[in-house]
């Protein structure tokens, strides 16, 4: 069941990233529509990835981003 479950999101990450390169070279309007989707879903990882980071540091307080 959790092979099943990782194969699924390994999946749809490589075929969000084929959206990606192919919507660069002018795909039609899906295959934009679904890079779009994919890259804000980066950067929403990324963003909680930054602040997840940022709780660990402790109550320092220098804020030495």
């Amino acid at each position: 069941m959790v092979l099943a479950l990782l194969l699924g999101v390994l999946t749809l990450a490589i075929g969000g990233c084929a959206c990606v390169v192919w919507a660069s070279r002018g795909g039609p309007r899906w295959a934009r529509a679904v890079a779009t989707v994919t890259l804000a879903a980066g950067d929403l990882l990324r963003g909680a990835r930054k602040r997840r980071r940022r709780g660990l540091g402790g109550s320092g307080g220098d804020g030495g981003d």
